[in-house]
């Protein structure tokens, strides 16, 4: 796994390397923008003959970008800067480097510094290829002010490619939220990984992340302390398979799903239990509609169970389902369940009769433990898997709030809880009771269809039958899912798959990781 730091831990690494190493931030700042200036040459393929551009704040981050400048205008590279900061604004390292780039000006006739006064000025940048933010560095958190909002509204217009210094303008780095944001094709992330590069709005807006050496050794990070990590392809540990196991013996699952209007979530869900290697499924289904789903699928054993014509699930199927409820060992409940009143009442019944076996909540199931039902159950040993609409509708607060800080409220509520949390998007989020978060790094957008959840659900639920251990098995089946997706885009295009394609993907996907070992 990738440890993943705060701002906070960051700005005490560059403490460290300048009060205790020694180091003068001035060399920190030359080693950042020669990092960052190999690394886009190298993404961006540039040669001198395509125009910089690079917009400089007031700050350290804007002394990196003098710098930066400074690197491509003495290898040939003509570079117009465009700086915010006024007289006096300047300072330290910042000041020095702008110092260097105005005299190095004078004798290169293609490096051009001009000071930002008016959104006109920004046309002179049109013709670049490529376009450096360099404004506002980790420090700067909250909404934008003016002129830093207009200049990037205004940039992220530009059709030419662009590139972030440490982090784009815009983002928090702890949360990755933010109103505007610089669109980066590459950022270059100096020292370590920030945490809100990879999730929320920096998963959209960070491009592909780099990152960039600034003279301190990682065994300066090796010591901190971190809760946050981003998943791995190694981190995908399949469940060990012996010679000698049976059907029964490879993983026990019953789910819980569907109704009259809402039939192929259950069949997508106990297809993908099998698909990841569980032995035996049972969907449970209301009697009355039992051939509707008994056409879909072949493997899978339809359990009915008493509805009385209704088509939904309600308590009345507890005597029918009493003995399959104790032979399972993984419990998957709520894809295409409904709402209703009679519904609710029984997902809450039959996870309070199922404490001692694993569950996977998802869709309707996480819906029933809404307006603070899920206080009043225990949910130890259980895998919640929302959406982030359904994870805000569950605790009870806006989507705008928990886009705001996602890995806080998912935090505080497995603490509470005593449950697992898979907050699905994109990228899913999954955190565990002790506090840790873990982000995945696999899948792509064709994953925003109907049906992806409900596969994800039965993927879980069938590595979860497989092994005692919940964390290892929730990172598997999240990554696996999503590389499923992956492999698919590599054959065609992001446009065109289904969740059937994923689900019947999967066992090429396990392939490919067990493939992988080495």
């Amino acid at each position: 796994m990738i440890p993943l730091f705060s701002a906070a831990q960051i700005k005490e690494a560059d403490n460290y390397a300048i009060n205790t190493l020694d180091i003068p931030g001035l060399i920190l700042m030359e080693n950042a923008s020669s990092s960052i200036y190999n690394y886009s040459v190298d993404f961006f393929n540039l040669n001198p003959s395509q125009p910089i551009g690079i917009l400089c704040g007031k700050g350290n981050n804007g002394g990196d970008g003098f710098a930066l400048a400074r690197h491509f205008g003495n290898k040939g590279y003509a570079v117009k800067v465009i700086y915010l900061a006024g007289d006096n604004e300047l300072k330290g390292d910042a000041l020095q480097n702008f110092n260097i780039l105005n005299n190095l000006s004078s004798s290169v006739e293609q490096l051009v510094l001009i000071k930002y006064q008016t959104i006109k000025d920004l046309k002179t940048l049109n013709e670049s290829f490529v376009i450096f933010d360099a404004l506002l560095g980790t420090g700067s958190k909250g909404e934008l002010r003016s002129p830093y909002k207009e200049i990037i509204s205004e940039v992220n217009k530009f059709s030419c490619r662009k590139a972030a210094v440490d982090i784009p303008s815009g983002l928090d780095p702890d949360t990755g939220s933010g109103e505007i944001i610089f669109k980066a094709d590459l950022t270059v992330t100096l020292a370590e990984f920030k945490r809100g590069l990879f999730f929320n709005q920096g998963k959209v807006y960070s491009g592909e992340i780099r990152k960039g050496y600034i003279g301190i050794s990682e065994q300066f990070f090796d010591q901190a302390e971190i809760s946050e990590y981003l998943i791995e392809p190694e981190d995908a540990v399949l469940p060990e398979r012996k010679n000698n196991i049976n059907k029964y013996s490879a993983g026990k699952v019953l789910v819980i799903a569907g109704s009259g209007k809402m039939a192929g979530a259950p069949v997508l869900t106990s297809n993908a239990v099998l698909r990841v290697g569980a032995g035996a499924v049972y969907l449970a289904f209301p009697s009355s509609i039992k051939t509707t789903a008994q056409a879909k699928v072949s493997e899978v054993i339809i359990h009915p169970y008493m509805d009385e014509g209704q088509e939904i699930f309600t308590d009345m199927a507890f005597e029918d389902l009493s003995e399959r409820l104790k032979w399972m060992d993984v419990l998957a409940i709520g894809p295409g369940l409904g709402r209703a009143d009679k519904t609710i009442d029984a997902v809450i019944k039959v996870i309070e009769q199922s404490r001692n076996k694993r569950i996977i909540i998802d869709a309707d199931a996480v819906f029933a433990l809404s307006n603070n039902r899920y206080k009043e159950i225990s949910l130890k040993n259980c895998v919640l898997t929302p959406h982030t609409g359904e994870f805000a509708n569950l605790i009870g607060i806006s989507t705008k709030e928990l886009g705001e800080d996602p890995l806080r409220y998912g935090r505080s509520f497995v603490e509470e809880t005593g449950s697992y949390l898979v907050l699905k998007g994109a990228p899913s989020i999954i955190f565990n009771p002790d506090g840790e978060v873990f982000i995945n790094s696999a899948g792509n957008n064709g994953m925003a269809k109907f049906g992806t959840g409900d596969v994800l659900t039965g993927v879980l639920a069938g590595i979860l039958a497989q092994t005692d251990n919940i964390e290892q098995a929730i990172i598997s089946g999240v990554y696996i899912h999503s590389l499923a997706a992956d492999l698919l885009v590599e054959k065609s295009t992001e446009y065109g798959y289904t969740a059937t394609d994923i689900s019947n993907n999967l066992p090429a996907a396990i392939k490919f990781l067990k493939d992988s070992i080495v």
